[in-house]
């Protein structure tokens, strides 16, 4: 049985002891998170409506925080001596998803 949650703007598919990476959340590690379920699947009919997404419950738990890899952009314009050096690194947390309840 799997589902698909909606968190930080994306949507992700999860099965029950699955580790995700996902962008950063806002709760400290070891604690425990509420995903929003979009469609729960796989033993019987699948169940898309709000009814029966109100009474699932998706919990994970955020294992860490780390840092995503570092990205450089260059502007460069030849012939003029023009050079612009910027860098970019995202902040992401990991998850493991453990329980499922319809």
């Amino acid at each position: 049985m799997y589902a698909i949650v909606k968190t930080g703007g994306k949507q992700y598919r999860v099965e029950e002891g699955q580790t995700l990476v996902v962008d950063r959340l806002s709760a400290d590690e070891g604690s425990k998170v509420e995903l929003e379920p979009l469609l729960l699947a796989g033993d019987g009919d699948p169940v898309f409506e709000k009814d029966g997404l109100g009474k699932a419950k998706i919990t994970a738990t955020v294992v860490g925080h780390e840092r995503g890899k570092k990205i450089r952009v260059v502007k460069f314009k030849p012939k003029r001596g023009y050079k612009r050096t910027a860098g970019h690194r995202s902040s992401r947390g990991d998850q493991a998803c453990h329980d499922r309840r319809r």
